[in-house]
């Protein structure tokens, strides 16, 4: 019996908040984001993981997808902000101004944001790119 993408996504999102590595769970988004390849919640996954990974061009191209599909989505435009800084790209200060909007008229967005950004950190407590993204969003 093959899993439904909606059970695949959940699934690797309770391993992804149980500790599980990032490396291992890229195949499961990459699954997702190949069976649906329209839900931007699987290539936002996606491109965190690959940033968690240190696979900043590989998470550039899932954040662009991600922006793409979901352009209101504030955890987008971050991964991309962190892989565009990550890949040398210009044009981030525009994702992290138009994330600093949607953020601030939201605040269940806020703090999902900045939960992420702990999450990240704490994984990979030596993250410049999204330290300076996070001081960038919040500390201004």
């Amino acid at each position: 019996m093959t899993n439904t993408v909606e059970s695949l996504f959940d699934t690797g999102l309770e391993r992804y908040k149980a500790g599980e590595a990032a490396d291992s769970l890229i195949p499961v988004f990459k699954e997702v984001c190949d069976r649906a390849p329209k839900t931007s919640s699987a290539w936002i996954c996606l491109a965190w993981l690959y940033l968690l990974d240190d696979k900043p061009s590989l998470a550039y191209k899932a954040a662009q997808k991600a922006v793409k599909l979901s352009p209101q989505d504030p955890q987008a435009r971050v991964n991309l902000a962190v892989a565009m800084l990550e890949t040398g790209q210009k044009g981030l200060r525009e994702h992290v101004a138009f994330a600093q909007q949607l953020i601030f008229v939201n605040p269940e967005w806020q703090e999902e944001i900045k939960n992420s950004i702990e999450d990240g950190l704490s994984r990979k407590p030596d993250w410049q790119s999204l330290a300076k993204v996070k001081t960038w969003l919040f500390e201004k």
